[in-house]
């Protein structure tokens, strides 16, 4: 009978303390009660940062919607600081805010500021389409998740819960189009990665019970491709050869048939040029060509991405890329070239960990468990950037639809319920 007593008494340990996690404190309910006191103001505050303009490019309107955000979280006793770029980068920089203590996990909460949408889109403005849904150029992606961050903070503080707290703020103003190169435009975000016990980021929510454990990484890949320039009635002679077009028709046909098939791993050639004068401007993702049909063409072009689970995966893909290229067609060559964008973040046991935290928040508050998202369903994100030095999950931002397309959406009526979560998930890890 001793020897089964132990047992019994670390069962009810753990059931005890796993009922508790799924209920409500006194303190938590006041959180969501002062939260719910906020809705129409977040949603007021999201429409004002929505109809400033942020694309990328446009400088001063991330540099606007940054002043914006740092001006809310001085008051809510937050230091604020703006990390510019250097010129040449052309890009705007970074907003972070920090309190620093010595209680609880010490946290990360990561953001952008920046849109796909610039200055020339004629998606602009943020728009009811009734009391539950609005267009809004970025607002899902991301500055709805930027509000989450900025309201759940104010509550806990608004509250006297954030006393002693560590957190860091990093709204980055480039994520859409990352600065190059990354050890300058990122090296912030991983310092304050390395610091902290655990990463939080809100890119926009997929549903109310799942979340992002997992990001796959992204990379750029170039193909350029020559052949000899001559009358078309001399092609597939030795002299002539193939031409660049069939040769680029060739790699891309041997990436499809050899490089794809393995998990998670997927590449995409979005622009393809080839005559007998090509130009590119990486800039605006845009090219001319000149080449008529009686001449074999010169020059072919093609830019592409590449999205990966592992490091290991995305070098296995290059090597096999590389392996293709260096095997060309009579009197052609081809060369192809790699630039990193965004690391992968693994689903590492420590983000399991960091998810069913989230999931008994979720519980607690009668939205039902959280799992993981699939991977594959999501794109790159900053998150990624600090993966190797700290837990975390991803995906706690708003609701919404159609990211990065005119018809781009947010769900105005669950975004309160969010910041409520997120408020009771911050305040159980500072604790």
């Amino acid at each position: 009978m001793r020897k089964l007593l132990p047992l019994f008494l670390v069962s009810l340990l753990v059931s005890t303390t796993v009922n508790a996690q799924t209920r409500l404190n006194r303190t938590e309910k006041k959180i969501i009660e002062k939260v719910a006191s906020y809705e129409s103001n977040a949603i007021a505050f999201l429409e004002k940062v929505v109809n400033i303009n942020s694309g990328t490019l446009n400088k001063k309107g991330v540099r606007k919607v940054g002043d914006v955000f740092a001006l809310e979280f001085e008051n809510i006793g937050f230091k604020t600081q703006w990390i510019d770029m250097p010129e040449e980068m052309n890009r705007a920089g970074h907003l972070f805010a920090s309190i620093h203590g010595d209680r609880g996990k010490k946290l990360l909460l990561i953001g952008h500021l920046d849109t796909v949408f610039e200055e020339n889109s004629p998606f602009q403005r943020f728009e009811r389409i009734n009391d539950s849904m609005a267009h809004a150029p970025g607002g899902n992606d991301m500055k709805g998740g930027d509000v989450v961050v900025l309201y759940a903070l104010k509550a806990l503080s608004d509250l006297n819960l954030l006393k002693n707290a560590d957190i860091t703020v990093a709204f980055t103003g480039d994520e859409e189009s990352t600065g190059k190169p990354l050890s300058i435009s990122r090296k912030a975000l991983i310092d304050a990665g390395k610091k902290a016990d655990i990463a939080l980021g809100f890119e926009n929510a997929t549903g109310y019970n799942n979340a992002t454990i997992a990001r796959r990484g992204a990379s750029g890949w170039k193909v350029e491709s020559r052949g000899v320039r001559a009358h078309s009635s001399g092609v597939f002679r030795p002299k002539v050869g193939a031409g660049a077009i069939f040769e680029m028709s060739r790699v891309l046909h041997r990436f499809y048939e050899e490089v794809r098939g393995e998990e998670l791993l997927t590449f995409n050639p979005g622009t393809l040029l080839g005559g007998t004068f090509v130009t590119y401007d990486p800039q605006t993702s845009s090219g001319n060509v000149f080449g008529k049909t009686n001449v074999v063409a010169q020059k072919a072009v093609v830019n592409g991405g590449l999205r990966f689970i592992s490091e290991a995966q995305k070098e296995r893909a290059r090597n096999k890329m590389r392996e293709i290229v260096a095997e060309p067609l009579p009197q052609t060559q081809s060369s192809i070239s790699f630039v990193d964008s965004y690391p992968a973040m693994g689903p590492s046991e420590g983000n399991k960990a960091v998810l069913e935290q989230l999931s008994q928040v979720s519980q607690a508050m009668g939205q039902g468990s959280v799992t993981a998202y699939d991977p594959a369903k999501r794109g790159a994100a900053d998150i990624s950037f600090v993966a190797d030095y700290t837990d975390g999950i991803d995906g706690l931002g708003t609701m919404g639809k159609a990211a990065h397309t005119p018809e781009e959406t947010v769900n105005l009526k669950t975004m309160n319920t969010l910041i409520q979560r997120t408020a009771v998930l911050i305040y159980r890890l500072t604790r």
